[in-house]
């Protein structure tokens, strides 16, 4: 190796100067930041700002567990394979099936009345119960009166249809 000049050395140092007196980076250290910890901070907090709501919960986990529903569902937690088998191995038997697609169509004829003649065959069986239970029934002229009127063609029109319908279809 040779040796460097005076004006190399000299330039060296220059550099070296020149270097130390520019700007160094400033480190940016971020502390580290556990998203548990505001987590723990509001759970500290919790018992003291919703201490009603807790007492509430509290209560109902009590009642829970003296019923027993608690340790219910703790024990279908832990078979829960072994439960929802069962429930599967059930829900496919031809008769579940049927049944779930009877209820299925009974739903959608019950959402095919409006609520008020429900309201109305509701209050009549009432009254007619009541009817009924009177130590002396109505006279033969007064069944066949109420028979014989309007409304009582009415439901034995949408009877007889009924009827129809469903002995059509206990034909095929």
């Amino acid at each position: 190796m040779s040796a460097l000049s005076a004006s190399e050395v000299e330039g060296t140092i220059k550099l070296e100067l020149l270097l130390k007196s520019m700007a160094q980076p400033i480190l940016l250290e971020l502390p580290q930041h556990d998203p548990r910890e505001i987590l723990y901070e509001r759970l500290k907090r919790a018992p003291h700002e919703h201490a009603e709501a807790l007492l509430n919960v509290y209560d109902i986990l009590q009642e829970l567990q003296d019923r027993g529903v608690l340790d219910l569902a703790k024990g279908a937690l832990g078979s829960g394979e072994e439960v929802l088998q069962i429930l599967v191995n059930v829900a496919n038997t031809p008769e579940m099936v049927r049944g779930i697609r009877n209820m299925m169509i009974l739903a959608k004829v019950a959402n095919s009345f409006e609520p008020e003649l429900l309201e109305a065959l509701e209050q009549a069986v009432q009254e007619s119960l009541a009817e009924a239970r009177k130590p002396k029934p109505v006279g033969l002229w007064q069944l066949m009166k109420k028979l014989l009127s309007q409304e009582s063609r009415r439901v034995l029109i949408a009877t007889a249809s009924i009827l129809q319908a469903v002995g059509k279809s206990l034909g095929k």
